[in-house]
C-alpha cells in the first residue's frame, strides 16, 4: 500500500475477483495517487473505506461487477454512505491482447467515473428486488428441472414394455398419472418391466417433490409482491403462466 497523498477530492475505482479487490485512488485532475489490494472479507471493505478516505472526500467508487464479486463491496460502501457506481468490465478483446493487469483495470473503472462515462448507481442488493431475485433464481432452475423430468417421464412410457404402456396410455390427466407412477411397486428386479417402474417412480416422485418446491416459491413471492411496492406485484399471474404453471 502506498502512503496517501492529501488531494480534495478523490475517485476510487476497484477490479473486483472472489478472493481479493484492487483499487486505485485518482484526484479530481485525473493523476493517480495510490493503489492497493484487500481481501474480499468485512475486515477488508473497512480497510478499503479508511484507505479511501485518507486521500480526501471521496466522489464516488467505481465498482466492478457489484452484482457479483463486488456485490459485498458495494453493499457495504452503500451501508457507511457512499456514492457507488455499477462498472462494465473492460473489453475483454483488449485484455486477452495485453495481458491481465487488474491496478490498470481499477484504474480504468476510476476514469470511467471521472469523466462521467459511469452514471449507473449501483443497486442496494438489501431490497425486496434483492429477494424476489434470489427466489426467482430457485424457482426458474425448479422449473426447468420439473419440465426435464416429464419429458424422461414421456419417454420411457413410450418405451416401456407393450404391456405396461398400454396399462399408463389409459390414464387421462398428466397429474393423475404423475401419482399413479409415483406409487408403483415394481417388484423383484427380474425384468424390463420391474426396471422400467423404477425408472417411473423415480421420475414422478421428482416431478411430485419440484412442484412442491415451486409452491413454496410462489408463496414466498406472493407475500414479497403483496407487501411491497415492486414493479412485479402481478407476480403470479405474469410468470407462471411461462414457466411451467
Amino acid at each position: 500500500m502506498q502512503q496517501p497523498e492529501r488531494a480534495a477530492e478523490v475517485i476510487i475505482g476497484l477490479d473486483t475477483h472472489k478472493d481479493t479487490h484492487t483499487a486505485v485512488a485518482l484526484n479530481a485532475l485525473g493523476a493517480r495517487l495510490g493503489t492497493t489490494t484487500i481481501p474480499v472479507s468485512r475486515e477488508g471493505y473497512r480497510q478499503i473505506e479508511a484507505w479511501a478516505c485518507s486521500f480526501g472526500s471521496v466522489r464516488a467508487f467505481g465498482i466492478e461487477c457489484t452484482g457479483s464479486y463486488g456485490a459485498g463491496l458495494s453493499r457495504a460502501l452503500q451501508a457507511s454512505g457512499h456514492r457507488v457506481l455499477d462498472i462494465n468490465r473492460a473489453d475483454r478483446s483488449a485484455r486477452r491482447r495485453h495481458g491481465k493487469d487488474d491496478p490498470l483495470d481499477a484504474e480504468a473503472a476510476a476514469r470511467a467515473v471521472l469523466s462521467g462515462q459511469a452514471t449507473t448507481l449501483a443497486k442496494s442488493g438489501t431490497s425486496s428486488v434483492e429477494m424476489i431475485r434470489h427466489l426467482k433464481l430457485a424457482r426458474d432452475s425448479a422449473v426447468k428441472a420439473r419440465a426435464q423430468a416429464m419429458q424422461m417421464l414421456k419417454g420411457l412410457i413410450v418405451s416401456a414394455p407393450a404391456e405396461l404402456r398400454e396399462q399408463l396410455e389409459g390414464i387421462r390427466g398428466k397429474v393423475t398419472l404423475v401419482r399413479h407412477l409415483a406409487a408403483l411397486r415394481p417388484g423383484p428386479m427380474t425384468s424390463t418391466t420391474a426396471s422400467a417402474k423404477v425408472g417411473l417412480r423415480a421420475l414422478a416422485r421428482r416431478w411430485l417433490s419440484l412442484s412442491k418446491e415451486i409452491e413454496g416459491h410462489d408463496r414466498d413471492l406472493d407475500a414479497l409482491a403483496a407487501d411491497h411496492t415492486y414493479p412485479g406485484a402481478h407476480y403470479s399471474a405474469r410468470h407462471r403462466n411461462g414457466n411451467g404453471r
